[in-house]
């Protein structure tokens, strides 16, 4: 690739070899940080029209919807979550839950084990970074890291539990290890609960998004975010909308993630023991566009870290011929299909090729 050249002609900086060499290092956005750098590299900063854009976001003072668990197996309060479940999922396609079931320490161990694996030492980090995505544990730093705009100010370790053959918990990190089969052994539960209400909040019976699989694939991608010199300059994470079914999102005290809602960012304040859902794009092609994945971001941050564990339920992608369109007790003369029916690994694939691309499920999915 040929070096980038400035205004007068003089050669200004090689982008590619800037990326390589960053990479090579294997510390990530954390090494850099522990280097002192008081400047973040070119090859963080946003492009021009980008943060010119930037200036015309209009903030909204109004916040994502909270919904309270406790009493689901009561009727009559069982069918109000039911309601606002569908409301957050039609409007907004974010939501926080409370009362959720899942004890407050085991959310707590699993930012904790986060937190210690990123800050332990650099040579016990670098065991694990690749990019080589058929692993079960990746560490590094922009999964497309040489195919976006610009590097997003993070470091990332996904924990894959995809496979239920993959049994041995001894390949995950020590530090999160204990952490991280507890959490998702609890998030696995709560995930196949959220799936029988959002096939309730569809009209349909509740095991019907859990049998077409939706369950399946769930993998934890967890986001170290540390302090920016140059917060204003940068992402943390670049805006996209999640590719499958739905995640669950638990995150820590630190304020970074926004929304797109109605031309307007929305921050999505932080609730000590609460979780965010948010429907992804598989679930918007599902029910025909009723459900809506929304488009979000996270930001930069002079205050860090920043702790987030995304658990996405992408459906069974490690198995043949899994085909996903438009549910059919949804469609009607009146209510024709707006997405096609794609084959979920061509599917997942298209998505890590593009990488985070905001307009991925119209650009691959419209009917």
């Amino acid at each position: 690739m040929a070096a980038a050249m400035d205004a007068s002609g003089a050669q200004e900086y090689d982008r590619m070899q800037e990326l390589k060499a960053f990479d090579e290092t294997k510390a990530g956005v954390k090494g850099l940080i522990d280097s002192g750098l008081q400047k973040i590299p070119k090859i963080f900063v946003r492009p021009a029209d980008e943060l010119e854009e930037e200036l015309n976001h209009k903030r909204a003072q109004i916040e994502v919807p909270v919904i309270d668990m406790g009493g689901l197996d009561k009727v009559d309060q069982h069918k109000q979550i039911v309601e606002e479940v569908r409301i957050a999922s039609e409007t907004w396609g974010f939501f926080q839950v409370v009362n959720h079931g899942i004890p407050l320490n085991v959310l707590d161990e699993m930012l904790d084990g986060i937190l210690k694996f990123n800050e332990q030492d650099v040579e016990e980090k670098k065991k694990y970074y690749t990019r080589d995505n058929t692993r079960r544990v990746i560490f590094n730093s922009n999964y497309d890291l040489f195919s976006s705009r610009n590097a997003s100010w993070r470091d990332t370790l996904t924990l894959s539990f995809s496979d239920p053959h993959q049994n041995d918990s001894k390949e995950l990190p020590a530090l999160c290890r204990k952490s991280a089969v507890e959490y998702s052994k609890h998030v696995e539960e709560l995930g196949n609960i959220l799936l029988a209400l959002l096939s309730e909040a569809l009209g349909l019976e509740p095991e019907h998004l859990r049998n077409m699989g939706c369950a399946e694939g769930h993998r934890l991608t967890t986001h170290y975010y540390p302090e920016c010199p140059e917060p204003e300059l940068t992402l943390g994470t670049a805006k996209h909308s999640d590719p499958g079914f739905f995640t669950i999102l638990l995150q820590n005290q630190i304020n970074g993630l926004q929304i797109f809602f109605q031309n307007q960012l929305v921050d999505v304040q932080p609730i000590h023991g609460a979780l965010v859902i948010n429907i992804g794009d598989l679930l918007q092609l599902v029910s025909n566009g009723k459900f809506r994945s929304n488009k979000h971001r996270v930001v930069a941050n002079h205050l860090g870290p920043r702790i987030s564990v995304a658990c996405f339920f992408s459906g069974p992608i490690n198995k043949d011929k899994v085909f996903y369109g438009p549910i059919k007790e949804l469609i009607s003369e009146e209510n024709p299909p707006v997405y096609k029916e794609v084959l979920l690994q061509d599917y997942i694939m298209k998505f890590v090729t593009a990488g985070l691309d905001e307009n991925f499920l119209l650009n691959y999915c419209k009917a």
